[in-house]
């Protein structure tokens, strides 16, 4: 589509099922957000923008100073305007690639921009990430949310920062929350993903404090928009989308742009629902600076370059007596210089010490973050004694199932811990299509345990800003296949202590069965992969094989500090096998600590969830004094604890259900051939499904998943090796 194109459609007026949507056609530049634009303000950051932007093209990108570059050149007055009205103490903003001018309004400094962009410490993230993946702890006005690489991925976080604005302000009745509003950033062709659609969804569907703000340039790098979306404007595409206000128009007009976002965000602030602002752009760069743009046209090229949002602004500002051309160009000097300054001082900043980049992958005491969860806000020795429990066991009553195990432990959580909120698809009315959750809603209403649409990218993302808005989401994926559509959020969850240099964490717990159910399995339901899980950075994954161990490490998990992936065995959840006495109102386990269910001296066998049960009953029938540990979790795993009983033994088998091909049981035998080889009378043997899914058929699944008569022959031929 091209740049021309794009404007005359703008110009059409655009229709909604509320009536209230519309290309705004006015003479004011402040209509009902009540919000006067400080238009100086708003010219210096342009130049500032604009003067980094050059110096990073023309001089710092060519002399291979900065490796990744994305100039905001013609996106810049629409964004930096709508940073005047990003003020509330609790307004948060996810954002992409090209969103650095509104992080100017949020406070970000010209030399940390480009100590971000260069690499250096000081900046952003302290190198570890792209200088445009954008981080900004709260600095007078709002928070700037991590940014994710991925396009889309910035849409369902900021739709859990709004329903916690919602949560807070209305059920904690917490007044400092009242009007705040959450604004994600993207470009036109960000409304294809998913993750536009879901936050879309969830927004309309539950009226929450939300601005969709897309900067439409025609483009997704050299993909034109209509093959993005249809007819090429999502505005007209969504006219009848019921519960959604939209506004459409010009984004380089100053004094349209701003009417338009003071309306958006008025209309937002006030209660009334989310607003989706469509503004045309020109895009005056290529994607980024490897991009020379071959796909456009001269005439394009030159069309978009008439469209520049910079001279449109002093035009307007000279003819309103708002700046004398003599200012104009005073403060373009000026920002030059403080553009120039900027530069020096990034060149001259040291590289980041690398010894830090192995710190923040998980929570340390004495290394707080700044956002996210409660200890963000109650301070680190506060929360430490919150969160405190004990180890010791107390138990009481007859043995129950793992499954009301489990929801009798969200329910002492959720009576002591009104930051905690429950959701998935069918736990409410229904109570979990496991019964995990069954009377919660009833017991603790539906603004804390609720049902979502058929859409794990919208629970795990908005779970994400939920956690940063300092709430505990427990969101329930139904079955462990079922957490694909997430897989963008839940790998970028795991990074976000490490990629914002320990300034922002996201501790969170999800809830996933996993496994071959006790009379069957087939390829969808019974998937546990918890390896793949385990290869992501950032995440602690409980595997619990009983009841007991079940409640200590979920409460763990809850009054923790990182995001937690918890396992939960379909064939445990109520059968013999996983039911133990509750241990406790306040019983907690460690993460890292594994259990030596049997001791022995001829071999150890090292496993972990279901597994636990088929290797005791093998041990018990063999003649072998066999040592088994169940690691209860492997992230983090307690490999000396499993060393220890190796260098003991002499003799070890792996067991897992999940795939032998890259399974974690081949980096457990890894470890022990590293680190206690001369201590091995025979080969670590691993023993798990063959790579081939779960079958439906009982008699297939029984020749894929090891049984105990296997498990036993092969402690046999172990010991006799």
């Amino acid at each position: 589509m091209a740049q021309g194109t794009a404007q005359k459609r703008s110009a059409k007026k655009q229709p909604t099922a509320n009536g209230s949507s519309r290309r705004k056609n006015g003479n004011r530049a402040t209509a009902k957000g009540n919000t006067t634009v400080d238009w100086k303000r708003v010219t210096k950051t342009l130049f500032i923008s604009r003067a980094l932007d050059k110096i990073e093209e023309e001089e710092l990108a060519p002399a291979g100073l900065i490796t990744y570059q994305f100039s905001s050149r013609g996106h810049d007055l629409s964004q930096i305007i709508l940073g005047e009205h990003i003020t509330h103490e609790h307004d948060a903003a996810t954002l992409y690639y090209r969103s650095r001018p509104f992080v100017l309004t949020q406070g970000l400094t010209p030399e940390e921009a480009l100590r971000s962009t260069m690499g250096r410490s000081g900046g952003i993230s302290e190198g570890r990430d792209i200088g445009v993946v954008h981080n900004l702890p709260r600095r007078e006005k709002g928070t700037v949310l991590p940014t994710s690489g991925d396009v889309g991925a910035q849409f369902t976080p900021a739709i859990g920062w709004a329903q916690a604005i919602q949560y807070r302000s209305e059920s904690l009745k917490e007044n400092d929350w009242d009007g705040a509003i959450a604004v994600a950033l993207g470009g036109d062709a960000a409304c294809a993903t998913n993750g536009f659609w879901s936050a879309l969804t969830i927004a309309t569907t539950l009226q929450l404090p939300y601005l969709f703000f897309i900067e439409d340039n025609g483009y997704g790098i050299s993909v034109t928009g209509d093959l993005q979306t249809p007819g090429g404007s999502i505005s007209e595409n969504l006219a009848s989308f019921s519960g959604l206000t939209i506004l459409s128009g010009n984004g380089v007009e100053p004094e349209e742009t701003a009417e338009l976002i003071a309306e958006g965000v008025a209309h937002t602030r006030s209660g009334k629902g989310p607003v989706l602002l469509h503004l045309n752009v020109p895009r005056l760069s290529g994607h980024s600076f490897e991009d020379n743009q071959a796909y456009k046209s001269a005439k394009q090229v030159a069309e978009e370059e008439t469209n520049d949002p910079l001279p449109k602004l002093r035009e307007y500002l000279i003819r309103n007596t708002m700046l004398t051309d003599d200012e104009w160009k005073r403060m373009e000097v000026e920002a030059e210089e403080v553009a120039r300054k900027a530069a020096e001082g990034a060149k001259n900043a040291d590289e980041p010490d690398m010894e830090t980049v192995f710190h923040n992958r998980f929570y340390h005491a004495g290394s707080p973050q700044i956002v996210g969860g409660r200890m963000a806000e109650g301070g680190e020795k506060s929360y430490q004694e919150w969160s405190k429990g004990t180890q010791e066991t107390k138990p009481e009553g007859p043995r129950m199932n793992m499954i009301d195990a489990i929801r009798r432990t969200l329910e002492t959580e959720l009576q002591r811990d009104n930051r905690i909120l429950l959701f998935g698809e069918d736990v409410g009315v229904k109570g979990g299509v496991h019964g995990a959750t069954i009377d919660l809603q009833h017991k603790f209403g539906r603004e804390r345990v609720f049902d979502t649409s058929l859409n794990e990218e919208g629970i795990i993302g908005r779970s994400v800003g939920m956690a940063l808005a300092g709430l505990m989401p427990i969101p329930e994926i139904q079955f462990r296949k079922y957490a694909d559509p997430a897989h963008e959020q839940i790998t970028d969850c795991g990074t976000i202590r490490w990629r914002t240099a320990g300034k922002f964490a996201a501790p969170l717990v999800v809830r996933i069965p996993v496994g071959y159910g006790k009379k069957t399995g087939d390829p969808w339901h019974s998937v546990s992969s918890e390896a793949l899980y385990a290869h992501l950075v950032g995440w602690r994954i409980a595997i619990p094989s009983n009841a007991e161990d079940a409640v200590g490490l979920l409460r763990s998990a809850l009054r923790g500090n990182d995001p937690t992936m918890f396992f939960e065995h379909r064939s445990l959840l109520d059968t013999r096998d996983g039911r133990r006495p509750w241990p406790g109102d306040h019983f907690t386990l460690p993460y890292g600590v594994a259990r030596v269910v049997r001791e022995g001296s001829d071999i150890t066998i090292v496993t972990w969830g279901e597994m636990v049960h088929r290797a005791t009953a093998a041990a018990e029938k063999s003649n072998a004094s066999v040592e088994i540990i169940d690691l209860r979790t492997i992230s983090p795993w307690d490999k000396e604890r499993v060393l220890d009983s190796v260098r003991k033994t002499n003799r070890c088998l792996v067991l897992h259900e999940d795939n032998w091909t890259c399974g974690f049981g081949g980096e457990i035998g890894a470890v022990i051939a590293q680190e206690a080889f001369t201590h091995l009378d025979a080969p670590v043997e691993r023993m798990a499904t063959p790579d081939v899914p779960i079958p439906y058929n009982p008699t297939l699944m029984k020749a894929v998943v090891p049984g105990t008569e296997e498990i036993g022959a092969r402690i046999d031929q172990l010991v006799n090796f």
